[in-house]
């Protein structure tokens, strides 16, 4: 078989590992793969005291994925016993139906365990659980014994050492308790979970959209941003700064605003002269025809004087 399978495949690993482990039975199970199926194993677990099915054998399959042992295996029962249904999936929380509850350390002793342990509990309407009267599952735990599987053709009387043959050890005790962590699922149960994990799942699922949501809008906002920049006109120039003058010039300056200021008042002075010797000029003008006036009149009347 050994040859048969990729040596560094995990699940291989794990598999002819625990194949090891298991390779001696006990007084309560006993499990090993098919010679030519190393992902399908075939056990054997003894009925649990103190309930109907104590002094019964009962025979099944389990069947593991590629991905064990991060994903859980199916576990299905052949012997009829009244607590399972033959040859159909059952549903625990150690088996695929809930791959959610599923844990990479539990291993196939952990599986076997945790059947005994879910056998006398009530199977309270969860997939392939039967819920026959303790009479009845009396009866078929006594048939149980004699039971043999055409597939592996192996005797559930033939399979399990007696009590005084049994050696416990720590790994049995060890995965004893491991199973005791383990719940058996009801049908109510089931649909509440998958009800309560797909509100999850969509409250998760909106978070995510509102986010993104909120992303593309901030992004759509900062392009909008940048076309509109893109789009409006640069801004004008500042006028250049005038250079500062050169210290020559800076001295030369103020003597060109003396010049500047020497001519404005020269100007000023001559258009005042101007003005007066216009002002003169009538004034003269006016005296002199006031004399002419003053001295017709005095003719004038110095002729009316002289007799005729």
């Amino acid at each position: 078989m050994d040859g048969q399978y990729n040596a560094r495949s995990p699940a291989v690993k794990r598999l002819m590992r625990e194949a090891k482990e298991l390779r001696d039975p006990t007084y309560e199970y006993y499990a090993q793969p098919l010679e030519d199926n190393l992902f399908e194993w075939h056990f054997t677990v003894r009925g649990p005291p103190d309930s109907p099915y104590e002094g019964g054998i009962y025979h099944g399959r389990i069947l593991f994925p590629p991905e064990y042992p991060m994903k859980p295996p199916s576990v299905i029962l052949l012997t009829p016993n009244g607590r399972f249904e033959l040859g159909k999936k059952i549903c625990l929380s150690i088996s695929a139906h809930h791959p959610e509850t599923w844990q990479p350390s539990w291993s196939i002793r952990t599986v076997l365990v945790a059947i005994r342990s879910f056998m006398p509990t009530k199977g309270g309407g969860a997939i392939g659980a039967l819920d026959y009267t303790p009479q009845e599952r009396q009866a078929l735990a006594k048939r149980s014994v004699n039971w043999s599987c055409s597939m592996c053709e192996m005797v559930n009387r033939d399979t399990l050492l007696d009590k005084e043959e049994e050696e416990r050890d720590a790994d049995r005790t060890k995965d004893e308790e491991l199973a005791a962590q383990i719940s058996f699922k009801s049908e109510a149960e089931v649909k509440a979970e998958v009800e309560k994990a797909k509100k999850q799942q969509q409250q998760q699922q909106t978070q995510e959209t509102s986010s993104q949501s909120f992303n593309q809008s901030i992004s759509q906002s900062e392009e909008r941003s940048e076309s509109e920049e893109s789009l409006s006109p640069p801004p004008l120039p500042s006028p250049p700064t005038p250079p500062a003058p050169a210290p020559a010039a800076r001295r030369r300056r103020p003597a060109a605003t003396r010049r500047s200021d020497l001519s404005v008042d020269d100007s000023t002075r001559i258009n005042d002269g101007h003005g007066n010797g216009r002002g003169l000029t009538i004034l003269a003008w006016l005296l002199a025809c006031l004399l002419l006036a003053l001295l017709i009149r005095r003719v004038y009347r110095d002729t009316e004087d002289i007799p005729i």
